[in-house]
């Protein structure tokens, strides 16, 4: 499986836009039960608003909400937003820090988001279980977990570490795009030879 993806998804990143760690950062909190194409449209005038932590912690979440009230719940992103930013200040001098506990601590940002910006940016063996991660690793059978961290922990174990970054990608790509959550591409899929799902649809 890692080959066809190796072979067939040759370049695997995040699409959310953004031009420093700090952006993706606000990008990512942005982007939870949100489209990245919704987050993206928006991005361009907040990030020229506020384009270091030092902007960002300055302004009310009043202002910041009308840059992003398109997006899903923008009166709390708001004020995780400015919150992230006061605490990047307050405790990391204003740098995005590259340890997943330390992410944890700044406000919007859980497990699933540390672990985006450790990956992405750090380029550091992490795995975040988004919904479609979810849905595709349990489907396709590379996992039989109940929850997002099992499904992380099991991932973690079954992939190479040096491609974690990448797997990462690999299974969002293919659950936004082929493995959709309602009706799966599956003759468009190129993993029908491994999937447990397409394995138990033709039996059944």
């Amino acid at each position: 499986m890692t080959e066809w993806f190796t072979f067939n998804m040759p370049i695997a990143e995040t699409e959310l836009h953004y031009q420093s760690p700090f952006h993706l950062l606000i990008a990512v909190i942005l982007s939870a039960q949100c489209t990245d194409k919704r987050v993206n449209m928006i991005t361009p005038a907040l990030f020229q608003a506020y384009p270091n932590p030092g902007t960002l912690a300055a302004a009310t979440s009043d202002e910041v909400y009308e840059y992003i009230k398109s997006v899903s719940y923008p009166n709390n992103k708001s004020k995780h937003l400015v919150g992230m930013a006061n605490v990047l200040i307050e405790r990391f001098n204003g740098i995005v820090p590259s340890e997943r506990e330390e992410l944890m601590q700044l406000p919007g940002v859980g497990r699933k988001t540390a672990n985006v910006i450790v990956a992405v940016v750090f380029e550091k063996p992490a795995m975040a279980v988004d919904t479609h991660v979810f849905r595709v690793a349990n489907r396709i059978g590379l996992t039989t977990t109940k929850t997002p961290l099992a499904t992380e922990l099991e991932l973690v174990k079954n992939f190479p570490a040096q491609i974690l970054p990448k797997a990462h990608h690999w299974l969002i790509l293919h659950g936004r795009y082929v493995c959709v959550a309602r009706r799966p591409k599956c003759e468009e899929c190129g993993l029908t030879p491994f999937c447990r799902h397409f394995k138990s649809k033709r039996e059944g």
